[in-house]
């Protein structure tokens, strides 16, 4: 985290207030705990923070834990003006970053019971300024993260299309951008699909297809010789009761946008003990 992430969200939380003059400058021992089980994300966040406001502290958890109710997550003392200004701040990363985690590894669990090989990745539909919080917080759950933002690969979608066509989009993209990054082409049906594999694109995504319509997009692909030409990726509508469906259709990716979107946080609190 830079210091000026670090320096912006305490201003968001403290505004111009001196809050180390508000509450009694006394030496006191803290500790975070977790009420309920989870994956643990966001500690290395908590660390610089604390490190920033130069609070001692101390863990036996690394991200990526596995976390059940009770378990004290990090142990902290030093001036008790400069933890409670710290603990909005440090809970709000927890919560967070470890509620996208947790539902991840739900997912993710759920599709290795089917196929080992699918990846569940996850979405630009992200908080505007946590962006590379949650992305984190996808990997730290054993997914992939997707695309940071615009720069990183061309995703050709639906009013692109609308625009310019489909195969005029691709030309474009392909005259436009770099060899190093890749061309996806967003379909809604079985034909766009085939159009798309014809264009000679990277990826595939089969956007707001049932389980039955991506098998027989995976079906026509293998029968025209060009399924392994393309990774295919599954997305829209797909939830945490119905992803072992779309895992068993013979798709390469998953994406997810719940897992950040419609994360529950996870619970944590912090005691002066």
């Amino acid at each position: 985290m830079l210091l000026k992430e670090i320096e912006a969200f305490f201003e968001e939380d403290v505004g111009h207030e001196d809050y180390e003059e508000i509450v009694p400058y006394t030496s006191c021992n803290a500790e975070i705990h977790v009420n309920e089980e989870g994956v643990l994300a966001g500690l290395e966040e908590v660390k610089q923070i604390f490190d920033y406001m130069g609070v001692p502290y101390s863990t036996e958890f690394e991200d990526g834990s596995s976390l059940k109710s009770g378990d004290i997550i990090l142990t902290i003392s030093g001036a008790g003006a400069k933890i409670l200004k710290a603990e909005r701040l440090v809970l709000n990363f927890l919560g967070r970053m470890s509620g996208v985690a947790t539902l991840t590894d739900s997912c993710v669990n759920a599709v290795r019971a089917i196929n080992e090989r699918v990846l569940v990745a996850g979405t630009r539909k992200t908080t505007p300024g946590f962006r590379k919080y949650e992305k984190k917080a996808i990997a730290i759950g054993g997914g992939d993260p997707h695309r940071f933002g615009l720069y990183e690969a061309v995703i050709i979608k639906d009013n692109h299309i609308a625009l310019m066509g489909l195969a005029s989009a691709v030309k474009r993209a392909k005259a436009k951008v770099s060899f190093t990054r890749k061309i996806e082409v967003e379909v809604e049906s079985v034909e766009d699909a085939l159009r798309a594999a014809e264009l000679d694109v990277d990826i595939i995504m089969l956007d707001n297809m049932s389980p039955a319509e991506v098998r027989t997009c995976v079906k026509l692909l293998n029968e025209r010789a060009v399924r392994d030409r393309v990774i295919l990726e599954a997305s829209g509508g797909i939830d945490i009761e119905n992803i072992k469906d779309f895992a068993s259709t013979g798709v390469d990716v998953i994406s997810i946008g719940m897992i950040t979107h419609s994360a529950r946080w996870l619970g944590f609190s912090m005691t002066v003990v």
